[in-house]
């Protein structure tokens, strides 16, 4: 080390291990004086006696520099991190809520036009509805959608279990519904039609209802005979013509 008869800087014998961590802590302590609140440190505390202690590792301390040197040892880290790592295993697991989904806003521009034909089937004798829904200003890259709803998820008419509604959606026309009667869709192939016309910007849909069978009224004479009478079944479709079940109700949603 440096001597005081006028030896060059830098040109002292080499510095012992003990008088490098003294310096060290030195340094550690200034450093921590000028980057640190005490204030803030929950686990700084000033005793009846005048020192310092450690409230994590339960150490005593002459002045603020030697509690903050402390603070950057081994043994208070050590501790920070077995404290951290036990709150974290202490505290309850919480289950994030799902994102709330925000439903898309549009302008809507009315109600899109249409046009419906009732047939039947001259073989299968089945009944079917063909549904033409004209959306000449529909947004670009859409494609209408459509789907089948019960009489008891909608709120604009009193529920009926006799009826259902049949949905046609394309922005930014208003959603449409007509009241079909509540009767088994067939889905199979040939009997279930759905059809974009780009050009034309008309979209199609065509359903056949499947054939509904009764038991047949038994004859009255046949009912006194000691043999028992077989039942028939026979379509709905040869019965007496009745009120027109397909008036269908446009209504927007």
């Amino acid at each position: 080390m440096d001597r005081d008869w006028g030896a060059k800087t830098g040109g002292g014998g080499v510095a012992s291990k003990e008088q490098t961590d003294i310096s060290r802590r030195e340094r550690l302590r200034q450093l921590a004086l000028e980057t640190i609140d005490l204030k803030k440190d929950p686990y700084f505390m000033r005793n009846h006696l005048g020192g310092y202690e450690c409230k994590l590792c339960l150490t005593l301390h002459t002045n603020e520099g030697n509690y903050l040197a402390h603070t950057q040892g081994r043994r208070h880290q050590m501790n920070l991190a077995r404290r951290a790592a036990r709150e974290a295993k202490e505290k309850p697991q919480t289950v994030a809520p799902p994102p709330k989904i925000v439903p898309k806003k549009t302008i809507k521009i009315g109600r899109p036009g249409y046009r419906i034909m009732k047939q039947r089937d001259p073989e299968t004798e089945q009944l079917s509805l063909l549904f033409q829904i004209h959306y000449p200003e529909i947004a670009e890259d859409v494609q209408p959608r459509h789907r089948f709803m019960s009489s008891f998820e909608q709120k604009v008419e009193r529920p009926d279990p006799r009826y259902q509604f049949v949905l046609f959606a394309a922005e930014p026309y208003e959603t449409i519904a007509f009241k079909i009667p509540n009767w088994e869709i067939e889905k199979s192939e040939g009997k279930y039609y759905m059809h974009w016309d780009k050009d034309k910007k008309t979209f199609t849909l065509q359903i056949y209802f499947k054939p509904r069978l009764r038991p047949a009224v038994e004859n009255e004479v046949n009912s006194q005979s000691s043999a028992p009478s077989q039942q028939a079944s026979v379509p709905y479709s040869t019965r007496q013509p009745q009120a027109d079940p397909f008036a269908p109700i446009a209504f927007g949603t």
